[in-house]
């Protein structure tokens, strides 16, 4: 399938989740045969104003394409104008977060807050569509709560607003992660317009891939939390869908070789201090379930170096023989 002129292999798409989804760990879904990936939000009011952080944030490598960078923010003016810089890194694809429910975000009238002015949501995407020269998507929510789910009518601004594919979460923003996902709410969008719909939310593995696409009608599927110490979910599911085929969850020795990859990959990039203090969260999500893995839980929060997590691992594989 195609979102505009970006041709997609595949049916799984990586989410872009802040403070996970960095280079290395898209680097390392796409090994694993994720469809296409998305950067970590990035502030389209800190691009415009140079700021380093969000110029780091938005970086991709050659390794990880097809590949999106999304931004956020509430003016279309600055969300315009920070596509010239956004293009700097070449980007398949220009995605526009309207579904982050994190306060410091929708508080400010970013991300799901959008939902509750559909006008201004779909002038921001008017706005970057106009100044984008690759496609642009948007990201949404059902609503901002209970009392206003209103994702068909976003859904249908954006495309009116020239927006060639919508990710839909199946949940409000009031609702942050915690209840199942709504896919009735993804299957009426999907029907409401005629560009791609990408359908997100509590898609884990094989079984809840397939059901998403089943229910839903929906194009492509994004995996979030689903894919966290977990980045071969996506050859789990690309095996299922195409081939029925059910692959066996890695043996231990592999999760621990696999989990060893990555910390050195965000080492690389980010330098020791910063990869080792980041590899704790990872560490605990690719141990977690494992035989051991609980004694040791203080230690990979406290990570300090290379040779300290490799003992870790050694000792984990040690009791899960």
């Amino acid at each position: 399938m195609k979102i505009g002129n970006v041709e997609i292999k595949g049916k799984a798409v990586l989410a872009p989740m802040a403070g996970v989804a960095d280079r290395a760990f898209r680097e390392l879904c796409v090994d694993y045969g994720a469809a296409f990936v998305v950067s970590e939000m990035i502030s389209s009011k800190g691009v415009s104003m140079g700021d380093r952080k969000s110029k780091d944030l938005m970086f991709l490598s050659e390794k990880e394409r097809p590949a999106a960078v999304q931004i956020f923010g509430s003016d279309p003016m600055i969300m315009a104008q920070s596509v010239e810089t956004v293009m700097q890194v070449n980007p398949q694809i220009i995605d526009i977060n309207m579904g982050c429910p994190a306060p410091k975000i929708a508080g400010n009238g970013g991300g799901a807050s959008l939902a509750k002015n559909p006008e201004l949501a779909e002038k921001i995407v008017k706005a970057v569509v106009k100044a984008s020269p690759v496609p642009v998507t948007v990201k949404i929510r059902m609503g901002w709560d209970e009392n206003s789910i209103n994702a068909v009518e976003m859904a249908k601004r954006a495309e009116n607003a020239g927006a060639s594919a919508i990710t839909v979460h199946g949940r409000t923003r009031k609702q942050m992660y915690a209840p199942p996902v709504d896919r009735n709410i993804i299957a009426e969008v999907k029907k409401s317009v005629s560009i791609p719909i990408i359908g997100n939310g509590d898609i884990v593995d094989e079984q809840s891939a397939a059901i998403m696409l089943e229910e839903t009608n929906c194009d492509l599927i994004m995996i979030g939390r689903g894919a966290l110490g977990c980045p071969w979910v996506f050859s789990q599911i690309n095996a299922y869908l195409e081939h029925g085929r059910v692959l066996p969850t890695p043996p231990v020795s592999e999760r621990m070789r696999v989990m060893i990859k990555h910390i050195e990959k965000l080492c690389e990039y980010k330098g020791d201090y910063v990869g080792m203090r980041e590899a704790r969260k990872h560490a605990g999500w690719y141990t977690k379930g494992l035989h051991g893995a609980a004694k040791y839980r203080q230690e990979l929060g406290t990570l300090e170096n290379m040779e300290q997590l490799q003992e870790i691992a050694y000792k984990i594989c040690m009791e899960n023989r």
